[in-house]
């Protein structure tokens, strides 16, 4: 069964009259975690979207960047992303519950977290208003500063992309930290390291720009120290 099809039957419940949120709630055991990850970066996208008054067509078209969406799953995938931008509840509702299903700070919230800089950043331009709202789930995934600091040089133009920040390391670390650093975060963009930690084989697209990421930042300190 694929992860659309389980997605389509989690919103079968709502023809008895449920909430896009009591049925997010519900998915709280480890064989929905990927279901309840995807509907996670949906809802709170689709939120965020909406955090700056106004829902642009690259920030629906980055979905499509995140996941891989069938083109036969392309309505359920929509019905999501329209069930939660006019649900009520606010977003730091299903924040709240995608990070109960985790331990605190696990690397597949920075993850989503990741997800949602992506879709934030659709039109290149970080609004006042996303920033805080992605700052405000950090918050609440219990991510400490390094992770959003990472995520921001990686994300926001104007933070300058600093290559030691995406890498995490001092910018007078030792070349040999910084290798190492440098492999370890190649080590962690693997897929399969991020399928095995819950992140939904249709969305391994994170790790190909992490990846991109990472190397350029590699690449980019090894030139300036050999100059």
């Amino acid at each position: 069964m694929s992860l659309w099809t389980r997605i389509a039957e989690a919103l079968s419940a709502l023809t008895r009259g449920e909430s896009l949120a009591e049925v997010f709630g519900r998915l709280r055991t480890p064989p929905e975690h990927s279901v309840a990850f995807t509907i996670a970066v949906i809802a709170l996208g689709a939120k965020m979207a909406k955090a700056d008054g106004r829902v642009t067509r690259n920030e629906v078209a980055a979905f499509r960047e995140v996941f891989t969406i069938p083109p036969e799953e392309e309505a359920n995938a929509a019905r999501v992303f329209d069930l939660a931008r006019r649900d009520v509840a606010g977003f730091d509702l299903y924040a709240r519950r995608i990070a109960a299903m985790f331990p605190p700070a696990a690397p597949v919230l920075a993850d989503l977290l990741e997800g949602l800089f992506h879709i934030a950043l659709a039109d290149g331009i970080c609004d006042p208003r996303e920033e805080a709202f992605l700052d405000e789930v950090a918050r609440i995934f219990a991510l400490d500063g390094d992770c959003l600091r990472r995520l921001k040089a990686r994300f926001i133009p104007d933070r300058g992309r600093d290559p030691y920040v995406v890498l995490g390391v001092p910018s007078d670390a030792p070349m040999p930290a910084v290798r190492r650093a440098w492999a370890e975060a190649v080590r962690d963009s693997h897929p399969d390291r991020m399928v095995a930690r819950g992140v939904p084989a249709e969305a391994i697209r994170l790790a190909e720009a992490r990846l991109r990421d990472v190397n350029r930042a590699w690449e980019e300190i090894r030139r300036d120290r050999a100059a």
